[in-house]
């Protein structure tokens, strides 16, 4: 079994793939921002270099899933300095390491990096297509991309990138700058407003199957291999909210509706299918059972605190 280094790993991916790869018997450990005395856990910040350095002395690790980053379009543009420190910064930090330590490492990437293109999101689209991210966020995800496929041309780096699009699942605490999936379902359960927008479409992938797909690449890594995780099936924005408004036992009431949302592309289309060849990726989880479970989940963490 491997030793394994989570970043970002109490965040909510970031905690179901550690669950995920202790229980197939790795040494797993954690470095995050928050104070914690769990085991195998340092409190770390990837975008203080000295703070990284201090970790891998400390520690020889076979692989870094690389998942810590600040979250976000809006976030981007409200919290930029945090966005670009964390985002790019730190992820130069983990790849000086990597040239010094050797490690293979797995980003977390985001579909975002596709920008304004809306066909079919295969792997190799930039390679064919001129692209142009429309946010910080975005950007820095493409850059971060930059930089691996870069430490790899110079110093021989091993690394597998990969592409998340709409994953979903309990432990995604409300923040406003968070997905649209927490946002419906916090706004829903205290009879707030929300926003939904017609004629929009994504795919919708439940996090335990996102993340066994995550531990697999253990298993068959493929040094520079870029991988999309994002489902077959897409679901109107509007058919989630009424799932979740139907789960709770609500109206629509409180929803506005609006034509189109600025800045983004109506439909995403992930091609998947090097995932399931390479990574056994699948969905098992259907929608209405993980919305299920979300629901439950923010029910039991949010109701308690309304007043």
């Amino acid at each position: 079994m491997a030793k394994v280094l989570v970043t970002g790993g109490r965040g909510f991916i970031g905690s179901h793939l550690v669950r995920e790869l202790t229980g197939r018997g790795h040494e797993v450990w954690v470095c995050d921002l928050m104070h914690c005395d769990a085991e195998n856990y340092v409190r770390c910040d990837v975008s203080k270099y000295r703070q990284v350095e201090r970790l891998f002395e400390e520690h020889n690790f076979d692989y870094v899933y690389h998942a810590a980053a600040e979250y976000g379009r809006w976030n981007g543009e409200d919290y930029y300095e945090n966005l670009w420190l964390t985002n790019v910064v730190g992820t130069k930090n983990i790849l000086k390491m990597q040239e010094r330590k050797r490690f293979r490492m797995i980003f977390f990437g985001s579909a975002e990096v596709y920008g304004d293109y809306d066909g079919v999101m295969s792997e190799d689209v930039m390679d064919k297509v001129p692209i142009k991210q429309m946010n910080d966020y975005a950007i820095s995800k493409w850059v971060n991309e930059l930089q691996i496929m870069n430490s790899a041309a110079m110093f021989g780096t091993e690394t597998v990138r990969v592409r998340l699009f709409n994953v979903y699942g309990p432990g995604e605490h409300y923040t406003p700058y968070r997905g649209w999936i927490p946002k419906f379902i916090y706004k829903a359960l205290r009879d707030e407003p929300y926003t939904v927008y017609l004629g929009h479409k994504r795919t919708l992938e439940y996090v335990e199957d996102i993340c066994r797909a995550f531990a697999n690449i253990i298993d068959n890594f493929k040094p520079g291999e870029v991988y999309n995780l994002g489902g077959d099936q897409q679901y109107e924005v509007k058919f989630v909210s009424d799932l979740i408004l139907r789960l709770l036992g609500k109206d629509d009431s409180k929803v506005t509706y609006k034509e189109a949302e600025p800045f983004t592309t109506r439909v995403k289309t992930p091609d998947s299918s090097k995932a399931k060849r390479d990574l056994g990726f699948k969905l098992t989880i259907p929608i209405e059972e993980g919305m299920r479970r979300t629901v439950e989940w923010f029910k039991a963490v949010y109701l308690g605190s309304k007043t």
